[in-house]
């Protein structure tokens, strides 16, 4: 009599419940289009310059979500554990299952425990409607009464195949992991479509228990595997045996725990082609999660350089060397081609971008400083250069620069020292230039980690001592190869093309790129036949930084420059390994593949740029075709005149020159002997005006730095050099002292 009366009381708690749900509100059931639309990965999408997936970047750290995964791209042991574990009728009932209501009135009644009512279009309900989301104590009634209503709804609006896509999609597995796909690939490493029978019912066991002990999880996922095992007996289907059945259950307990207990597998991410690339992108436009972006980066380039510094880093391993970088540049555009950060698994710092590093500049800034030399008038690519033993006094002592060879080659040209990397040379053009004109220069064209003036520097910058990351060395070598015309680099399609401007003059340009392309010229520190040497016409320079900590190896085409960088992240020297045969042959083959099948050709000469017959009297170099600024041609270069007289010049003072004025020496006293060789009516011209006739000529010593001009009886330009004074300042508003006439 009593199971009799309780059994009465069950119906009528199921009828209430079946009342109060018939009276509730109408729901609108958004369209299974608008969910599936409005689905947000975590991460933001890169895409290629064709389209084509590029980097996966995640930025929501709230959930992890992947890409929407359709119904048909999941795996049937998946689905069939589901349907089992969860709704058994899914394909029978209309949205709420009715013997699950009454079983589950029951079982409240009798307070056992029981599967409950809420079927799979009830729980998608759920996630569908913020008002029915559960709270840490469950729902309640009203709450249950309306995942019913809206259940229903459901079920007249959708299809059954998009009911069971959008719930595995929107329900949360395990801590952060929300969907299958989420959570297929964080425990197993795969795609949905993949998962077998153990792995699809550790997922489902999930379901009931997302943060439980792994040795729960195992024990449903066990529990479920034998239902399946009897459901298929139940429909004369092949089951497993007993034996068999146990060693998957031993077989979900070992998987359980190390799939719960392990990090994630780095295959989370499908697309992960240039990760450092997408890290700055999303530092400088905040991209909201599930974005798409079209970049500017081209994603076979980028495999294919990615490959070729891993295949070359691998060949130097054995020298103490891990770590490179590549990057890009389409000349015109300015577009961001390849942005390779690291060597991957090669290094012991693969997160550490060796793009935007800061690293030791070597040789590679000799082009701008001479360059700008070139701009000034002060030499011309045939200028003779002396490469002998310099010692040079500054503020930190006595600076001794030599070339990498160890050796002196005398008297030189410009063309030679730039071409073959001499260092004395470099630093007697910097002593005209001076550190602070370099300085600015090179922070003009966008190298802004020099941060500090040129005498910081000092005449060591022209060696490079200062540190530049390889994104900014190669926008300005791309600089030059556009004769002068700066632009910031581009990094998605979206942006509008950057507005160049003339930053460089074009016609010192041009002669600076002629240079870097002239394999002749190089031939006295890399010979005739290199890895810089190319089929077509190409510009290149070499670099490396004291104690081989860095390689660089920066140069353009008519259409792209390529930039690479050869070390050790942790700045650990190299053994033995030069930019020659660290950066260098990277620096080819990605040219090369870039101008695979279409021309370079060398760029012609722009206007003010004149071509000479040049002759260096004693065969110091051969005699040859050489391009000049307008006005500065010369047809003979004399190092000495006939009769033993030296080539016509300032003997006093030498260029880079510091004179201090002393305060206890009465002014009078204290004059500064301008001498010239060599010259025929000497005029001295200071600062822009004229000083001084005659080969000797005092002139008082006004502090300051200057430009000094030694100019013939005619008005021609002789020599010009840089000084400075230092020492007492006059007064405000004191008159400077005349000069010599």
């Amino acid at each position: 009599m009593r199971r009799s009366g309780c059994s009465v009381r069950s119906k009528g708690y199921a009828l209430a419940w079946l009342l109060a749900w018939s009276v509730l509100p109408a729901w609108a059931a958004p369209r299974f289009a608008e969910v599936k639309a409005a689905w947000r990965p975590s991460a933001v999408l890169l895409l290629d310059r064709h389209g084509a997936p590029l980097q996966q970047l995640r930025v929501d750290k709230r959930a992890l979500r992947l890409d929407w995964v359709r119904l048909e791209d999941t795996s049937p042991a998946l689905r069939y554990a589901l349907l089992l574990s969860e709704d058994r009728r899914f394909y029978e009932h209309s949205g709420v299952d009715w013997s699950g209501v009454a079983a589950a009135a029951w079982g409240n009644l009798w307070h056992s425990r029981t599967r409950g009512a809420s079927t799979l279009t009830m729980q998608l309900a759920g996630l569908l409607d913020q008002d029915l989301r559960a709270s840490a104590s469950g729902r309640s009634l009203w709450q249950k009464l309306g995942q019913g209503w809206s259940a229903r709804a459901l079920e007249q609006e959708w299809r059954k195949d998009e009911i069971l896509e959008a719930y595995l999609n929107l329900v949360s597995f395990r801590g952060e992991q929300v969907g299958l796909a989420a959570v297929s690939q964080s425990l197993f490493g795969k795609l949905p479509a993949g998962l077998n029978r153990v792995e699809s019912a550790i997922i489902v066991a999930l379901l009931r228990g997302p943060n439980a002990s792994a040795e729960r999880v195992a024990a449903r996922a066990c529990g479920i595997l034998q239902t399946m095992d009897s459901e298929a007996a139940r429909k004369h289907l092949p089951r497993s045996s007993e034996a068999e059945r146990q060693r998957q259950c031993a077989r979900a307990a070992i998987l359980t725990q190390q799939a719960l207990h392990a990090r994630a597998p780095a295959s989370l991410w499908q697309w992960q082609l240039a990760p450092h690339f997408g890290y700055k992108l999303q530092q400088q436009l905040h991209l909201p999660a599930g974005i798409r972006i079209a970049t500017t980066l081209d994603a076979g380039l980028q495999r294919y350089a990615a490959a070729v510094l891993q295949r070359h880093l691998r060949a130097l391993a054995q020298r103490n060397v891990q770590d490179g970088a590549v990057v890009v540049l389409d000349n015109v555009s300015g577009d961001i081609l390849a942005w390779v950060g690291s060597s991957g698994g090669l290094s012991a710092a693969a997160n550490v971008d060796g793009v935007t590093a800061l690293r030791q500049a070597g040789s590679t800034l000799k082009p701008f400083l001479y360059q700008l030399a070139l701009e000034r008038r002060y030499l011309t690519a045939a200028s003779l250069l002396d490469d002998s033993p310099l010692d040079l006094q500054t503020a930190a002592g006595l600076y001794a620069p030599r070339n990498y060879a160890r050796d002196f080659k005398g008297p030189v040209s410009v063309r030679t020292a730039l071409a073959s990397s001499l260092n004395v040379p470099a630093v007697r053009t910097i002593t005209m230039v001076g550190p602070d004109a370099l300085r600015d220069r090179l922070f003009a064209l966008g190298l802004r980690s020099l941060v500090n003036d040129g005498d910081y520097y000092g005449y060591s910058l022209a060696l490079g001592a200062a540190d530049i990351r390889l994104i900014d060395l190669a926008n300005a070598y791309r600089t030059l190869a556009r004769g002068g015309m700066f632009s910031p680099p581009r990094w998605t399609l979206t942006a509008a093309k950057p507005t160049g401007r003339q930053l460089l003059a074009a016609d010192s340009s041009f002669i600076i790129a002629d240079i870097l392309s002239d394999r002749t010229a190089r031939a006295r520190t890399f010979g005739l036949e290199s890895v810089l040497s190319t089929r077509y016409w190409s510009a290149v320079k070499t670099g490396t930084s004291k104690d081989m900590r860095d390689n660089w190896t920066v140069g353009f085409s008519r259409q792209y420059t390529v930039a690479v960088w050869v070390g050790n992240a942790n700045g650990e020297p190299m053994w033995d390994v030069s930019g020659m045969h660290g950066a260098a042959p990277v620096w080819q083959s990605v040219l090369d593949y870039l101008q695979r099948g279409q021309p370079s050709r060398p760029p012609l000469a722009p206007a003010g740029v004149r071509r000479q017959l040049v002759r260096y009297q004693g065969d110091i170099e051969a005699t040859r075709q050489e391009y000049f600024l307008a006005g500065t041609e010369r047809a003979l270069i004399m190092p000495q005149l006939p009769g033993g007289q030296e080539t016509p010049g300032i003997v006093s003072p030498l260029t880079g020159s510091i004179y201090a004025v002393d305060p206890d020496i009465p002014p009078a006293n204290q004059r500064l002997l301008l001498r010239a060789r060599g010259v025929s009516g000497a005029q001295w011209w200071l600062d822009g005006r004229r000083i001084a006739r005659g080969n000797s000529a005092p002139w008082f010593p006004w502090p300051g730095r200057h430009q000094l001009e030694l100019r013939d009886g005619g008005g021609k330009l002789v020599e010009r050099v840089s000084f400075e004074v230092r020492g007492a300042v006059a007064k405000p508003g004191s008159p400077r002292p005349a000069s010599p006439r």
